[in-house]
Order: C-alpha cells, then structure tokens, then sequence
C-alpha cells in the first residue's frame, strides 16, 4: 500500500485546487486507459500485472536454472533495461545484498556506463567465479550494453567454450534486432520484451523479473502487489485515488513555477528505486520546454550537504518523501551516560529516531516554503515493490498527460547519440 499524506501539503494546494484539476485528471485517465493519447501503442504495462501465470512460471524455472548453474550473475542493460531490476533488488534484500546472498548467485549490474574501469573491475571479480550472463536490450544496438556484451560473450566463450551458450541468457524483441538474430543464431534462452512496453516502463515484465527470480525474489508477490495497485488505482476521482492525488499535486505545484521535484528517503536501500523513478519521470515529462526535474536525496545524510540549499536556497522545488513506516529490524540506541549529550535518546528505537527525523525536516522544510508531498509505502518487500512500480508508473502516464505530452517517446535521447556516432566515425 502507498497512502498520500498531504500534513506538509495543505498550506501550500487547497482542496478548491485539487477539485479544478479534476477535469484535467479524469481526462488524462481517460486517455491512458482508452489508449487515445499520444504513444498510446506503449501502454502495455498498464495490463502486465494480468495474464501472466504462465509467463511467470517459465520465468521462475529460468530463474532457478540460471541460480543452479551459477554463483555470479552478469546483468547487462542501460536505462530501463537494468533500473527496475536493481532498484528492485535494493528495495527488497537492502544495499547490502550480495553481501547475503545465500543459495543464490551474486548480482552485478554492466554495461550502464563506456568507463573501461568498471569493465575490467568486474571481468577481474569473474575469472574464479561460476557466471552466466543476461542482456536486456531490444534492439541489441545501444552502445553501452552491447560493447559490455561483446566483452562479457568473449570472456564467457573463453572460459566454458561450446558450453557457454546454456549460460547466456537474453531479453530482447520478439523478431527484430542485432540481439534477436544473435539470440537464434547461438541458441540462447530468451525472453521477450513486449513490443507495447517501453523500457522505462518494463520492470514487471522479464526484463525486471528474469534477475530477480534468478537472485531468489518472490516474483509473485512482485505481480500481486502490482495487481493491488491496478485496482485501487481504477478509479478517476482524486478524492478516491492517491496515485492520482500525486500526480495533481506535482502538477499544480509546476504551474506555480516549482520546477524542481525531489523524491527524498530515509532508508538508503531506497536510493537506487530513486533513480528509476528519476528516469520514469524525466524521460516522460521532459520535452518541448517542459518538465519537471527529478532529482533525489538521501536523509539523513544529505542534509549534511545539501540540506542547506533545500532549506534556504531558490524557492523552485517540493518535495516527495518515500517514507518506509514498518523496518525490517529495529535497534535502540543504548545507554551510555557519557558526555556526547544524547543520553535523552537511551532506550528509543532507531527507527523511531528516524521518523523523528523526517517529521521534523518536513516541518522545517515547509518553513523554509518547500512544500513537502509524503507517500508512505508499508514494507520493503517484493508486494509493496510491485504496488510501488505500478503506483509511479500510472501516475507517471497520467501526469505527463496533464502537462500535455507523450510520456512514452524520448526524442531528446537520439541527439547524442548521432554526435558521438559522429566523432567516433561510424559509416553513414
């Protein structure tokens, strides 16, 4: 569950505010469920949580082939193609996770950069390790992924010879594309991309869960969250739909000149699901001029760095508190009667402490006039991932209709590209 608390909000929007964007939202749901919008032939994802029992059962067999094989497994993808995956496995199992991997192979994530250090850094942590590898591309061509695939397929070739192809695992087109014909050329397993979802967009596809039941994850519970937040979240009316209370409230606030979003959290395992949602949005709202920027924070620590620009810098940014209420583990500070001044919190709970902590940087935020939205998510576990993923990315899609573009292109993403084609000297 995800519940919009407005306690940091309701001086900044009234309810006469909510209500006049009403029409706005009721329209931009019409428009993403009826699939009359712009890049409506990428609204696929708004049906993944169904149908998908025996998509779901080959994708755990898989999962757990690839977890007997290996102690190491490769994930290469940029973009959508490795965040959800990562963002989810951090959001589950903790920053820490390879450090508890037990019974399942260890998760490394490549091809997201062009820095040679990164590369030769994880070819190093392979030569004594069992490894298979998974390619998330759908065309194959992105340069990142598909220069650390070559790599990695040279290494992998090398080191088990023939026997390299039952460890190489792809996620890719149904037909088209460099990796598909490589894919049947070589024989690989595979898994498809549906062609009606983008990359941002696929985390509840094989994309994000092929990884995920290979590092041992519940990947049902992943698709059962998502289905929970399908059906909560039918509903058009703000006043009934927290998914939808969020995207009106970021998108009165942009019109009022607040530019900048910061999704800010308080527990680090949350950072890598911020920047996941940092590429849903960005890449769906940014364009023609418009667009909120997202950007993040990790609280407590940054507001040993940043917390002074957030407090008292220019007033073009709100924020969104990811706010995680029930902890693995909890902790309490323990009794020490020394001179630090702190014995005022002997006994309290960390967590606690914590919570303590955001209220109060809310309410100081607030102060300083940064509007502060609140989402509080229950659990860091594989339901509530599922129910977060479906959570932003409806609002995502409803959102960037509300501002009036296509949340499914990224025009603006091919422009470097051709520069750097351009210098490195491909052939025209």
């Amino acid at each position: 569950m995800i519940k919009f608390r407005n306690d940091y909000l309701k001086s900044f929007i009234t309810e006469a505010e909510i209500a006049a964007i009403q029409p706005e939202i009721t329209t931009a749901h019409n428009t993403l469920h009826n699939r009359t919008g712009p890049g409506n032939d990428f609204t696929g994802w708004l049906d993944l949580p169904k149908g998908m029992e025996a998509q779901l059962e080959r994708i755990a067999q898989v999962g757990q082939r690839i977890a007997g094989l290996c102690d190491t497994l490769i994930v290469i993808g940029v973009g959508g193609s490795y965040l959800g995956a990562r963002a989810a496995l951090e959001f589950i199992r903790g920053k820490n996770y390879n450090a508890f991997a037990e019974g399942t192979p260890t998760v490394h994530f490549v091809g997201t950069d062009l820095c040679p250090d990164t590369i030769v850094d994880l070819l190093n942590l392979c030569r004594d390790k069992s490894v298979c590898l998974c390619v998330v591309s759908k065309s194959g061509g992105t340069t990142e992924p598909a220069v650390a695939f070559r790599i990695f397929r040279q290494f992998m070739e090398e080191k088990y010879g023939a026997a390299a192809t039952e460890r190489i695992y792809t996620i890719t087109d149904e037909k088209n594309g460099s990796l598909r014909a490589l894919t049947t050329q070589r024989g690989y397993t595979s898994f498809v991309i549906p062609g009606d979802v983008g990359g941002r967009f696929s985390v509840l596809s094989p994309v994000g869960l092929l990884p995920l039941a290979a590092a041992g994850v519940d990947i049902k519970a992943i698709i059962g969250g998502a289905q929970a937040a399908k059906a909560d979240f039918a509903d058009a009316s703000i006043q009934n739909n927290d998914c939808y209370r969020y995207a009106a409230a970021r998108n009165i606030l942009y019109r009022r000149g607040l530019t900048t979003e910061i999704m800010a959290f308080y527990d680090p395992s949350l950072a890598m699901f911020a920047e996941w949602w940092k590429q849903l949005f960005g890449e769906s709202e940014g364009k023609g001029g418009q667009g909120i920027f997202p950007a993040s924070v990790c609280f407590t620590t940054d507001l040993h760095s940043l917390g002074q620009y957030v407090q008292d810098g220019k007033r073009n940014l709100f924020e969104t508190v990811l706010s995680v209420t029930q902890p693995f583990t909890d902790i309490a500070v323990p009794h020490e009667g020394g001179g630090d001044g702190l014995d005022f919190l002997s006994g309290k709970s960390l967590h606690h402490i914590n919570t303590t902590a955001m209220e109060a940087t809310a309410e100081a935020h607030v102060g300083g006039g940064v509007p502060n939205i609140i989402l509080e998510v229950g659990k860091r576990d594989a339901y509530h991932l599922g129910y977060a993923a479906y959570f932003f990315q409806l609002a995502c899609g409803v959102s960037a209709y509300t501002l009036g573009v296509n949340p499914f292109d990224q025009p603006g993403v091919e422009e470097y590209k051709k520069a750097m084609f351009r210098l490195l000297g491909k052939p025209e």
